[in-house]
């Protein structure tokens, strides 16, 4: 449908609306639906895009469901001619078959630049690919991350950039506030000096994209990182499990719930050694437990 015909049929939804009965409205609501797979650029030139999403408010809710169906699908047909494109930008130029030297494509060129200080600015890398500033911002922070330390070409680490962010947009249903946190917390861990090699894995595919933007914090640190928490974990046990006391009683502790002063009670050092005693009390009459230091 080009814009001429679909213009026409877009001015005619808006002047039935309001005067036509409700089946006249939605049965040419649903025609446009079959018949009209607009581009970004169409919905922009006719106002069709306006036109229907506005009745998606509409009071009569036969027509806002048909309205939703409309905006929906032509959400999709936009975001798949979106996605289309940007694979087809990051594709590698293939040898032409007349030349008979190396292909012109810097897609495997090794980075000759300080490789500590890359980012995408200094990289004049071209960070709009998708239509959204949020989702090009969130390419342009995975690059820095991915970037960061490695010698990878331009064209590589923004592929794989690029593959990330659009795996998290899926993961967590569009640009919401978990996909923005997920990125966030992805950059920081692939900065980590001491972690090298996440980002390694990540470029050279043993780390799919899925896969890395729903891994743990546990799963995404480094195998030195990993033995360091498993150890201060095992600590962390021993030192919890220091041995009570054995229990004695004293008329000289009073309950706070009943009132009898028939408690018994045991010291154990839960803190450092120059930290007091920790007393753990129970009254013998109620059951009341409580403790001080």
């Amino acid at each position: 449908m080009d814009d001429r015909e679909l213009t026409q049929r877009i001015k005619a939804l808006a002047k039935a609306v309001g005067n036509e009965p409700t089946a006249t409205v939605v049965k040419m609501m649903e025609d446009l639906k079959k018949d009209a797979s607009p581009t970004e650029e169409q919905l922009r030139s006719t106002k069709a895009g306006i036109t229907v999403g506005r009745l998606r408010t509409n009071t009569d809710r036969e027509i806002a469901r048909v309205a939703g169906e409309i905006v929906q699908k032509w959400k999709k047909n936009v975001d798949a001619a979106k996605d289309a494109k940007r694979k087809k930008d990051l594709a590698p130029t293939p040898k032409s078959l007349s030349s008979p030297g190396p292909p012109s494509s810097s897609f495997s060129k090794p980075y000759e630049g300080d490789p500590e200080k890359r980012h995408f600015k200094t990289d004049k890398v071209e960070l709009a690919r998708t239509g959204s500033q949020t989702r090009d911002n969130s390419i342009g922070l995975l690059y820095n991350g991915l970037a960061y330390r490695a010698t990878e070409s331009v064209e590589e680490v923004l592929s794989r950039a690029v593959e990330v962010e659009h795996a998290a947009f899926k993961a967590f249903k569009g640009e919401s506030q978990e996909y923005r946190i997920k990125l966030r917390s992805l950059f920081t861990v692939l900065k980590r000096k001491d972690n090298r090699m996440l980002s390694r894995r990540v470029l050279k595919g043993e780390i799919l994209a899925d896969r890395f933007v729903v891994m743990t914090e546990k799963e995404l640190a480094s195998d030195e990182q990993r033995a360091k928490d498993a150890e201060l974990e095992k600590e962390n046990m021993k030192k919890a499990q220091v041995p009570m006391a054995e229990k004695s009683i004293s008329d000289a502790l009073k309950c706070g719930k009943c009132g009898q002063r028939k408690v018994s009670y045991s010291q154990a050092q839960t803190r450092s050694a120059d930290e007091p005693m920790t007393t753990f009390c129970e009254c013998t009459v109620c059951g009341n437990r409580w403790k001080f230091s």
